[in-house]
């Protein structure tokens, strides 16, 4: 089946792929694994400049480790789901400590990271190192499902079968096998959409399963994932409390918080979230600071004392 498919995607992803600086010629592993993580649950064109950003600042993970994990929180901004930032911190520290300062090529040690998945794993393994195994993130799951399954939409849970059927896909020299992954994903994010699937434009339509039985919708009933709502949630009221302090330099006080959201009960509990996630600390007066703060201050402290 690889070689039915492989051919034209690939011809396909030559003509088409995007210009994505995770992609550039030269880029580093590191560069591959933080844009890995940023693209988990926020799009590409929001996360192009926070790539860029967080690379000029730290273009090595040495020099991530040696600030406090609150930067990197700063330095994350509006992105969402700031963990994902304290544990890419959290990993920068790790490679430092036991990887000499460089990203491991085994998918096996990269499952070890904080923060990293399967997906993630084989992404990084394939995309920076060239290795061959399934990548199977939303797009290239979806592709799958149409292409080969019949299907319009994948189960909500992805299955043993699908990762089999992915990896009986993958060509047989391990840098054709990483490109056809990332091609794949190309094509689900450009041509086979979630909505508005442009079947006019794939590489593979006239091997498309979905396609030859007329493209059937959904059975009725079948669950979705729906988007949540934002206004006025926890997650919205944490991501305001988050905002004050990035865009404080020093420790704030809870008034400070008290005047960036209205109701006192939610920004409590959201505080308490906050903290519990170790995205907060609280110091001994009283006041809150990103993590890290308190200990690189007294660093700083001593330094000068010197």
């Amino acid at each position: 089946m690889s070689t039915s498919y492989s051919e034209p995607v690939l011809a396909w992803y030559g003509r088409h792929a995007r210009d994505l600086p995770w992609r550039a010629p030269g880029t580093t592993p590191w560069s591959v694994l933080v844009s890995e993580v940023m693209l988990q649950q926020t799009p590409v064109s929001r996360v192009i400049p926070a790539h860029q950003a967080w690379l000029a600042r730290w273009p090595a993970p040495a020099a991530l480790a040696a600030e406090a994990p609150g930067e990197a929180i700063r330095q994350w901004g509006r992105l969402g789901y700031p963990r994902r930032a304290l544990r890419l911190h959290e990993t920068a520290v790790i490679l430092t400590r036991r990887h000499g300062g460089i990203v491991p090529a085994d998918a096996e040690a990269l499952l070890r990271l904080p923060g990293i998945g399967s997906y993630t794993a084989a992404a990084v393994a394939s995309f920076a190192f060239g290795q061959r195994h399934a990548v199977l993130d939303t797009n290239v799951r979806r592709v799958l499902a149409r292409l080969v399954t019949g299907v319009p939409q994948p189960p909500a849970a992805s299955s043993v079968a699908e990762t089999r059927l992915a990896e009986s896909l993958l060509p047989a020299e391990p840098a054709i096998a990483a490109r056809w992954s990332v091609a794949m994903m190309e094509l689900g994010a450009l041509v086979c959409t979630a909505a508005s699937p442009q079947c006019g434009a794939c590489p593979v339509a006239r091997e498309c399963a979905w396609l030859a039985a007329g493209r059937p919708p959904e059975p009725a009933g079948a669950a979705r994932r729906r988007s949540q709502r934002y206004d006025g949630t926890d997650r919205q009221c944490r991501g305001r409390l988050l905002a004050v302090l990035r865009d404080s330099g020093t420790p704030v006080s809870r008034s400070d918080f008290d005047a960036a959201w209205a109701v006192p009960t939610q920004l409590a509990r959201a505080l308490d979230g906050l903290v519990a996630d170790g995205l907060v600390d609280p110091l001994p007066d009283g006041r809150y600071a990103l993590p890290g703060f308190a200990v690189h201050a007294q660093t700083a402290v001593h330094a000068q004392t010197e």
